[in-house]
């Protein structure tokens, strides 16, 4: 008998994503993105968010049951993100995931987005060991997850302040950069000098080591930079983007893929996944393999295409809570902007 058939929706910010997932295998994924219509206010609208939810969702539903050839009655279950994410566009993708699910008859699945951005690897690597480390790491999430039977999670640690993404944008802004800062200064730090500039690292002094060895902050880091730009600026001198881009991602690399390694040894975990669209960035995909290469841990990265939100990740950790029979989620369950990253469902 084939696995069920899993239907995922994706809405937590500002990309329409939808999937189709059968055991492991990806059938579908097709999203629709409003980045462009944020670009101009420099960060995400929620209401321009929502509303741009509310048109894409039965298109992009349409393009991705045309896409996996088949028929939204052949669904089994359906899985939608109810959080972390925007209140208003959750809202919107969990009301559309209720609507089908009453007129299939099928169950429903309310789960957690970051999770999902862990999860997802599963349909490009295969199924996760029993116990795997997941560092999940986008604009608003730099998280240390412990995966047991993939869908039992320990929050090992978290930011403080600043996610890493959150940390891009900011700085993206203070070089005159676009948004969202991320891939853009990912694409000029190439050009640079990684060790032009010593920026600190956060919560990596020995001090910190005892309470916050897991945990990440990025505030201080953003701010040295800051200072840093606006010392040359004052003394009449040029600014060197791509160095201070270059050395600033190497010191968000650093601090991420040293407490991942340093988590992975700590409790005998021989896996490390990275997720979540900062994991996009290529110095800290270089690390991750050089470190873990070093530490004799198999470091697992999803194709980029499934590191930003889309609704693979949502159908693959759907699928998981089906196939290791969860309950359905009950049908008056809401959405949770700050749902805990150790609830797998709502």
């Amino acid at each position: 008998m084939p696995a069920p058939l899993v239907l995922g929706l994706e809405s937590s910010c500002d990309e329409t994503g939808v999937g189709l997932v059968r055991g492991y295998e990806l059938l579908a994924d097709e999203v629709a993105s409003s980045v462009d219509e944020h670009a101009r206010f420099g960060g995400i609208i929620p209401e321009i968010a929502s509303r741009a939810h509310l048109e894409a969702m039965v298109p992009t539903l349409t393009r991705a049951l045309d896409a996996a050839g088949v028929r939204l009655s052949d669904v089994d279950a359906l899985a939608v993100t109810a959080g972390p994410g925007l209140v208003g566009p959750l809202t919107v993708g969990t009301a559309a995931a209720k609507a089908l699910a009453l007129a299939l008859d099928r169950p429903l699945y309310g789960v957690n987005h970051v999770v999902g951005h862990a999860v997802v690897d599963e349909l490009v690597h295969g199924p996760f060991d029993e116990r795997v480390l997941a560092l999940v790491v986008s604009g608003g999430h730099s998280s240390l997850l412990l995966l047991e039977d993939t869908v039992h999670v320990t929050e090992l640690g978290s930011t403080l302040d600043d996610a890493a993404g959150e940390a891009f944008d900011k700085v993206g802004r203070l070089l005159g950069l676009p948004y969202p800062g991320g891939p853009h200064i990912d694409r000029l730090a190439r050009q640079g000098d990684a060790t032009a500039i010593r920026f600190p690292r956060g919560l990596t002094a020995a001090k910190d080591q005892a309470s916050h060895a897991t945990d990440f902050s990025f505030s201080g880091l953003k701010t040295a930079v800051a200072r840093w730009v606006e010392a040359r600026q004052d003394a009449g001198l040029d600014v060197p983007l791509a160095d201070v881009a270059a050395s600033f991602s190497a010191a968000v690399a650093d601090v991420l893929t040293a407490k991942s390694i340093a988590a992975c040894r700590a409790h005998g975990v021989a896996t490390l996944v990275v997720g979540g669209g900062f994991s996009a960035n290529s110095q800290l995909r270089e690390l991750a393999a050089a470190r873990c290469a070093e530490a004799g841990i198999e470091l697992r990265i999803p194709p980029i295409r499934y590191c930003t939100d889309n609704g693979a990740m949502i159908a693959a950790l759907g699928s998981a809570v089906v196939a290791r029979g969860l309950p359905a989620s009950p049908p008056e369950f809401g959405v949770d902007s700050t749902m805990p990253l150790t609830q797998v469902l709502a």
